[in-house]
């Protein structure tokens, strides 16, 4: 469900966009966010909710007060902010309707305290993932290629040797020289 045009925004990141609304209150801003997070936060509802119905009316809540919220409050990691809210959102619902008991919402609250811990440790694997990514580029070419080739397709040295017209010996260095070199890279934080 896209309702917003996304290439004036869709290079900007989720903070870049952040501050660009506190200053322009542009509400296309928040529609690019809509777009980026609509099934994340719809997600949430019907996990909550159990119902697709309210899941939606959730999600429209949630992303409506960010008119206002985002002009109210410092966001430095946007998904995980709009995670808590819309989970936030849900209980508040779950409450008011008094569907739900004392003991149920305690445990969702529980649940949803797990969960924003698995988020934080997704988010730090992500954060891993793409400095590993940068630093695979800074390597040199023939390192590059058989780091590659090697982890991320699981090839096996022969394979790469054939593929790339390096010697099978070649192939074992420059893997070896570049895992060398990608470990000093992550320990002195070069990128």
């Amino acid at each position: 469900m896209k309702l917003f045009n996304r290439n004036k925004f869709n290079k900007s990141t989720d903070e870049e966009l952040i501050l660009l609304y506190q200053k322009t209150k542009d509400k296309a801003i928040v529609g690019e966010l809509f777009n980026r997070y609509y099934h994340m936060v719809f997600g949430v509802g019907l996990k909550y909710l159990k119902n697709s119905d309210e899941a939606q009316d959730i999600t429209m809540i949630a992303f409506e007060s960010l008119f206002e919220k985002l002009l109210q409050n410092e966001v430095r990691n946007f998904k995980s902010w709009l995670y808590r809210l819309s989970c936030n959102e849900c209980l508040m619902k779950l409450r008011k309707e008094s569907k739900t008991s004392t003991t149920e919402i305690e445990t969702l609250e529980y649940r949803l305290e797990s969960n924003s811990d698995e988020l934080k440790e997704k988010e730090k694997q992500e954060l891993t993932f793409s400095k590993l990514e940068e630093g695979i580029e800074s390597l040199k070419e023939e390192q590059k290629i058989c780091i590659r080739m090697f982890y991320l397709e699981e090839r096996s040295y022969n394979e790469i040797a054939a593929k790339t017209d390096f010697t099978l010996k070649q192939v074992k260095s420059f893997i070896q020289n570049g895992k060398r070199n990608l470990k000093m890279k992550m320990q002195e934080g070069d990128f």
